[in-house]
């Protein structure tokens, strides 16, 4: 199906899709994989840590779509175009934010290691050539530390340093930024607002993450009025983080994300309500079960307050896992020259395209073709 939506009309017509790679996601062969399924797929945003080798191997293969675009329309995916680019940030401590680590030599020898089958992202491991947690690849879901018998993994958390970082990541054209944020902490989010504030002019859109808390409403309210007035060309976006990180665990992660977005639909705040945390391949179908997305092809209706789209995070990720394996395992005969392009998910055909429909098994159930 060809389109020429923009993901502004997306989220005007309830149809938005946003790939989230993960605000702690740094493994680059994965991001730059996951950028080109999904984009080709038609993904209307991509939002991925605040990192700027991320951020360029995002962009890298965003470029790259516009060459396959073609191709992919044939084939009859839903890709639309360039997707917005969308960086992270946080202004306190965030599970978001934090990576596993333990020291590996540690742990007892008849350890039956529940940690490393736990992982979602295959970032433990006990090798010869690498011991304990791979960081690049610990997106931060915390499931490997109650699960420890000997209580040896901690969680390592950062906070975005604006001041420092600020320039790096906006100079690199990125379109949108995520600011995770929490109901108690006002000012911390007003000195990183304030940082990057210089530069908000060149957004098309900002979104604001956060879960639920007694009080949550009214520290909404409060944050718009902070951010307020935004340039009548940046788009506002409330997510809805339910249940962090757990799509992939099983259907009913999505009813945290579902009842929270029903709760600040419910105060009609300025903007857009995007569903995140817990979101997997029941969500759509829920939404419209709860007539909570507008009809096919019309905008929101102030009177009648709908969601303006869903974002997809360990879900979106795990589902196309099974490629990402087969890139990693080449055939042992392959020629030693083809070898060093194995990373290269462009250069294998069958495997681009088999991903592709995968993803595009996700996008088209909002987008509707």
């Amino acid at each position: 199906m060809i389109t020429t939506d923009s993901p502004l009309t997306s989220l005007k017509t309830g149809r938005w899709f946003k790939l989230i790679c993960g605000a702690s996601y740094q493994h680059l062969p994965s991001v730059r994989h996951l950028a080109l399924a999904y984009t080709l797929a038609g993904a209307d945003c991509i939002d991925v840590a605040a990192d700027p080798a991320v951020i360029k191997a995002t962009l890298e293969a965003i470029a790259l779509c516009a060459d396959l675009g073609n191709q992919a329309r044939r084939r009859g995916f839903g890709y639309r175009g360039r997707p917005w680019l969308m960086v992270s940030l946080n202004d306190g401590e965030d599970p978001h934010f934090r990576k596993a680590e333990f020291e590996a030599t540690a742990c007892p020898s008849h350890c039956p290691r529940p940690c490393e089958s736990i992982c979602p992202a295959g970032a433990i491991a006990f090798s010869d050539l690498q011991a304990g947690v791979i960081d690049e690849l610990c997106y931060g879901c915390g499931r490997c530390i109650p699960v420890c018998p000997s209580n040896l993994i901690r969680a390592r958390s950062y906070v975005f340093t604006p001041e420092a970082v600020a320039p790096l990541i906006f100079q690199t054209g990125v379109d949108a930024i995520e600011i995770h944020t929490q109901s108690d902490r006002e000012a911390d989010f007003r000195r990183l607002w304030n940082h990057i504030q210089p530069w908000i002019h060149q957004l098309k859109a900002i979104a604001i993450s956060c879960p639920n808390s007694p009080d949550l409403i009214d520290y909404l309210w409060s944050l718009h009025q902070l951010i307020t007035p935004l340039p009548s060309t940046t788009a506002l976006i409330w997510q809805t983080d339910g249940r962090p990180m757990s799509g992939d665990i099983g259907s009913g992660t999505t009813r945290a994300s579902i009842q929270l977005s029903q709760k600040v639909l419910s105060a009609q705040l300025p903007g857009y309500v995007q569903l995140a945390g817990g979101t997997n391949d029941y969500t759509v179908a829920k939404l419209r079960s709860l007539k909570l997305l507008p009809d096919e092809g019309t905008e929101k209706n102030s009177t009648s307050p709908k969601v303006a789209g869903v974002a997809y995070g360990s879900y979106a990720r795990t589902l196309l896992s099974p490629i990402w394996e087969s890139l990693e395992s080449p055939n042992q005969e392959s020629d030693p020259l083809e070898m060093s392009k194995i990373t290269q998910l462009e250069t294998q055909a069958d495997l681009l395209w088999k991903a592709v429909n995968l993803a595009s098994s996700l996008v088209a159930q909002i987008k509707g073709f």
